[in-house]
């Protein structure tokens, strides 16, 4: 049962009430993973299939996933399984679409053009979990606003199941969205091989999607290796917070608390709520549903860090929210829903009754792929603008140098940098 607690005005309590569970991707696996990146950067697809047999008790002499393969898994799929995936690519194109930026054309001064233009990142590498569950949905999630950004390399990884194939509707999704550099790789070894590139497995620049803690720290150490490849953002366990009135429905507050206590034992869901009627019945209905959960033991594990904390005011809820920065916030809440502008630190909101957390999961069209672990606070959810980079541009004419040389130069030598300033003095003495 969730506990229900007081907030507390004292920081040190409400630091304590809002704490995550630590994460195991501590320093003990760091050496261990730097190992298997190591091996898998010098020795490549041989280390790869070694790892994966290791880990994985799977034999693979090739990982790429054949044309084949990827358009029977689009035949195995039920009609109203792909007519599902299919709404929900188009509703994620649409708003992904949407966000396309616009490039900066200006003259800051007579002769001195400034321009910002996006160009796609050019090879990113997409890995979706298998695990407990398969992901199918991150395809989705990943590779459409890689497209739509214009990539012109994309590689995709997923686990084999026990049978050494891709989950059958994680191969649909893919070939669905036109994918063909597809990897039967999960792991460490899945990112090392993206972040160096193999015989097989084509390297690239960024790397992108959730995963366990292997791949967390997989993640984190190619990021910060030269040779690697950059990464999408810090991630850690899923998580979800609800704030939510004494108008709102009590069974509907616990599927929504529930529905992300399901993805991982180390998932963390908190209820903030003004009424402690609406808490006691929240917690009775959560007795009620967990019990007819498939997933029942994650779950409960989920909810042995989870909680329910009484807030005085909607005022001390959004001060709560804003502490917590939780990855999902659903608000059931009519006076916090008022101030939504006044919400800061979230990864997605989830606005009114109607709004489960499950239709950004899946099919609303916005992404699904937040910060987690209180990085909220200063990352954003994954975009189109996570698979595009920014390159800016400068024209200057002579005399928009001319203009430009009295405050280059100054500056040049007020920081010392003698050679600055020279660049601009041998070309005015040279045009006069």
């Amino acid at each position: 049962m969730l506990e229900i607690i007081a907030w507390s005005a004292d920081p040190a309590v409400q630091k304590r009430l809002l704490a995550r569970a630590p994460l195991s991707c501590d320093a003990a696996l760091a050496p261990k993973m730097r190992a298997v990146l190591d091996t898998v950067k010098t020795r490549g697809d041989e280390a790869v299939a070694a790892y994966s047999e290791q880990f994985d008790n799977i034999k693979l002499a090739s990982f790429k996933v054949s044309e084949t393969e990827l358009d029977a898994a689009v035949a195995s799929l039920s009609p109203d399984l792909r007519e599902a995936i299919l709404l929900a690519k188009a509703n994620i194109e649409a708003f992904h679409k949407a966000e396309r930026p616009a490039s900066v054309r200006l003259e800051t001064m007579p002769g001195v053009l400034c321009e910002l233009q996006w160009r796609a990142i050019e090879r990113v590498g997409l890995y979706v979990p298998g695990g407990t569950a398969p992901l199918f949905s991150t395809v989705l999630m990943l590779a459409v606003p890689a497209l739509i950004a214009g990539c012109q390399k994309i590689v995709l990884c997923a686990p084999p199941q026990k049978d050494g194939r891709v989950n059958a509707a994680t191969l649909a999704a893919a070939r669905l969205c036109g994918l063909s550099d597809v990897f039967a790789i999960g792991g460490g070894q899945a990112i090392a091989a993206m972040a160096y590139g193999t015989a097989q497995v084509p390297k690239v620049d960024k790397i992108f999607g959730p995963g366990n803690i292997f791949v967390t720290m997989a993640k984190q150490l190619v990021s910060q290796d030269p040779d690697g490849a950059a990464i999408d953002m810090p991630a850690g366990p899923s998580e979800v917070m609800v704030a939510a009135d004494a108008g709102a429905n009590p069974a509907w507050v616990a599927a929504d608390l529930l529905a992300q206590a399901e993805h991982d034992r180390a998932s963390q869901v908190l209820l903030v709520t003004t009424d402690r009627a609406l808490a006691e019945k929240v917690q009775k209905e959560i007795e009620v549903q967990t019990a007819l959960l498939s997933r029942r033991a994650i779950v409960e594990q989920s909810l042995a860090q989870s909680r329910i904390l009484l807030a005085a005011s909607s005022e001390e809820a959004l001060e709560i929210v804003n502490l917590y920065a939780p990855e999902h916030l659903i608000v059931q809440d009519a006076a916090l829903e008022a101030q939504k502008d006044k919400i800061r630190n979230v990864g997605s909101v989830f606005l009114g009754a109607y709004a489960p957390e499950t239709g950004g999961d899946y099919a609303t069209g916005t992404n699904h792929v937040l910060p987690t672990y209180g990085s909220a606070r200063a990352f954003g959810g994954l975009s189109l603008y996570s698979f595009l980079r920014t390159m800016t541009l400068q024209t200057l004419t002579k005399e928009g140098l001319a203009g430009l040389a009295s405050t280059l130069v100054q500056m040049a030598v007020a920081e010392g940098l003698d050679a600055h300033a020279q660049a601009v003095r041998l070309r005015m003495k040279e045009g006069q």
